[in-house]
């Protein structure tokens, strides 16, 4: 088994999803007592959400890459980075490292592929909603049409992430306007809804709603249990 990399933290709600999920991944799959072999360094958010919400990128890039060549040394085989919005950083943290990056879009998209799905809309924060990090990934190598909500719909669910479910909060009401942004995104033609925040699937469950839904935490974890074990 190889051991998995975790950067986590970004929030630690998510990491916890993360860790459980790919635990139970592993021991569905080798049964007994197994687990997943992991190294996780798990950030303080704060300076990290302060430094995104000023445009100060390269100083985000800094703090994670010290802290995934703290995953490096503790013996990961290959990272994840358990958050959506700081792939965008993915490039530095990536030139970094000598172990390889599961980039969280990529995972999500060739499950996207696998199941037929071209036409796709996206929630997360407004950095990935807005930004080309993320949907230029999914456009450019996996040949996919990315829909997103509208400004003011983008403003709600960012800080619906922020205010709410990065602080272990899940609200009815919020939850209501989610899937109503999610029936929009159908409306306007899209065939299933990428989770694009790692939190988002906190509120959201298949159960919310006829669209078909993707979480990216359950898809990069999956992944990520199957490269450990491949």
């Amino acid at each position: 088994m190889k051991t998995i990399g975790l950067l986590g933290g970004m929030s630690w709600e998510s990491t916890v999803s993360y860790y459980q999920a790919i635990n139970r991944g592993v021991n569905a799959a080798l049964g007994g007592l197994h687990s997943a072999r992991l190294v996780l360094a798990s950030v303080d958010f704060a300076p990290i959400e302060a430094a995104q919400h000023r445009g100060d990128w390269d100083a985000t890039a800094q703090m994670l890459v010290e802290s995934a060549q703290s995953v490096e040394a503790g013996g990961a085989d290959f990272l994840l980075i358990c958050t959506n919005t700081m792939h965008k950083v993915a490039p530095q943290i990536e030139a970094a490292l000598s172990i390889p990056l599961l980039h969280i879009a990529d995972a999500t998209a060739e499950v996207l592929q696998a199941d037929g799905v071209r036409r796709v809309g996206l929630l997360g924060t407004r950095f990935t909603m807005a930004q080309d990090f993320y949907l230029g990934r999914l456009r450019d190598r996996f040949g996919m049409e990315v829909l997103v909500p509208d400004a003011a719909e983008r403003d709600f669910v960012h800080t619906v992430i922020y205010d709410e479910l990065c602080r272990g909060v899940v609200s009815e009401a919020s939850r209501a306007r989610y899937v109503e942004i999610i029936a929009g995104l159908q409306a306007r033609g899209a065939e299933a809804v990428i989770l694009g925040c790692t939190e988002i699937a906190l509120l959201v469950q298949v159960e919310h709603t006829a669209v078909p839904l993707y979480d990216t935490t359950a898809i990069h974890a999956a992944a990520a249990v199957r490269h450990a074990l491949d």
